[in-house]
């Protein structure tokens, strides 16, 4: 098969999720191409996946409307690896072949930045825009046209934001003119949306288990998601060979959903399940009052906020079987980090929309600020310093009316607040649950 996709990130996420569409289009014969892999940073895996031929072993487990299933596949869709800190020559000849059509990258939330050190002599450049312009220039200087660029970094407007990075550098360098307008014209640098949780090489005796000879094995949920801003199908078949990949023209309408739903949920319910001694997102969908709030914050509260439609639904189905998924065992201290913050963006929205909307605050919703503020005061949250002191040393009124930590002054809700929390208080954090529950 011909190298046709250039991909930034040899890591666990993207071998679990791109480079396993590629595998399966390939397999189902719908699709004629194999992907190189780019290591975007000097210490990576490229050496140790080259040693056992860029061939790994993925298994798939969860739940899947009601059933536990897997899924194992040895995944051949990688045709090698190019490291450019060793090998900077070989990874510029990337730019002279003409089948490469796509470039995937996820290069962490860090990745897509401006580093203004960066100089195109650089062999390579430190930042991934940076080492991705110098392949464009190379390329706009064969004569070739462009790639699509597929961003799968977990910010807003990857797309955007790498372009944005590309063109800076080209001013950086001065370079042409004609290299600008061709950057225009003929490239797309696509917005996209990624979800699935990728959980890796599962520990060294599971690992033993599932494929003995494989440093690389990868393992992930079942459920995966791919929002992606134009319609490449007639190129990448991926709706065809039955993935849950929406081409759209816009992907944020998607974006609310995932983050008001899935990170929205987890949020709602995160100090409430410390507080009452749950360890783990699984062990809340078996405990009888936890599951109860979760599912009902998020088909009373969250979905009547954000539009009840055949998206939302779907998408909302779907995060309740992720959470009783037993191969994933995510802790509820691990959620907690930064949990103000997450608040603010996760749930905040909610709560106050609900409001405007519906004339009263959301209860539960509410009961989760009032477990949030309880838990940083009487708990040992883990969050920038700053934050912890605010949350732990300030009234209640304080606290709500703090703009720094809401990016909106909330102490209309001091009243509310603090009836919740001497509820919390006087009842304990299980019993306070059954109350709003009961309500």
């Amino acid at each position: 098969m011909k190298e046709r996709i250039i991909q930034f990130g040899e890591g666990n996420f993207l071998r679990g999720f791109a480079d396993y569409f590629i595998h399966c289009l390939n397999k189902k014969g719908l699709y004629d191409g194999k992907v190189v892999l780019v290591q975007p940073i000097p210490v990576g895996q490229i050496e140790g996946l080259r040693a056992q031929d860029f061939r790994y072993n993925l298994y798939l487990r969860g739940i899947d409307k009601g059933e536990t299933v897997t899924e194992h596949s040895l995944i051949e869709s990688v045709a090698r690896g190019v490291d450019p800190y060793i090998s900077f020559d070989e990874y510029m000849a990337l730019a002279d072949n003409p089948d490469f059509r796509f470039v995937i990258s996820n290069t962490t939330e860090s990745g897509i930045a401006f580093d203004g050190s960066c100089r195109p002599d650089d062999r390579p450049c430190k930042s991934f825009p940076g080492k991705l312009t110098q392949l464009l220039y190379r390329r706009w200087k064969n004569g070739m046209d462009g790639f699509v660029h597929f961003a799968c970094e977990l910010i807003d407007n990857n797309g955007d934001e790498l372009k944005k990075c590309v063109l800076r550098y080209a001013e950086l360098w001065q370079l042409e003119k004609e290299f600008v307008c061709w950057l225009e014209e003929k490239n797309a640098f696509v917005n996209t949306l990624v979800d699935r949780i990728v959980t890796g090489y599962p520990g060294a005796e599971q690992a033993k288990e599932l494929a003995p000879d494989d440093n690389y094995v990868d393992t992930a949920e079942i459920f995966h998601l791919w929002v992606i801003e134009g319609n490449y199908e007639d190129e990448l078949p991926l709706r065809k060979a039955g993935f849950n990949v929406v081409w759209t023209d816009d992907a944020k309408p998607y974006k609310k959903i995932k983050v008001r739903v899935l990170n929205g949920a987890h949020t709602s319910l995160v100090a409430g399940a410390i507080l009452s001694g749950i360890e783990t997102v699984g062990e809340a969908m078996a405990d009888e009052k936890a599951c109860a709030f979760l599912m009902k914050c998020i088909k009373e509260e969250i979905l009547p906020t954000i539009g009840e439609n055949e998206d939302s639904i779907a998408f909302a189905e779907s995060v309740l079987d992720r959470f009783r998924n037993p191969f994933i065992k995510h802790k509820w201290r691990s959620i907690a980090l930064n949990s103000v913050s997450k608040f603010a963006v996760r749930d905040l929205p909610t709560l106050l929309e609900y409001k405007e909307k519906f004339g009263t605050y959301p209860r539960l919703l509410t009961m989760a600020l009032a477990y949030l503020i309880y838990f940083y005061k009487n708990d040992t949250p883990d969050d920038a310093a700053d934050v912890t002191a605010k949350m732990k040393n300030g009234t209640i009124a304080e606290i709500l009316s703090d703009c720094s930590l809401w990016q909106n002054d909330l102490s209309g809700m001091t009243d509310i607040i603090t009836e919740y929390c001497g509820i919390i208080e006087n009842k304990g954090a299980e019993g306070a649950m059954e109350w709003i529950l009961s309500e």
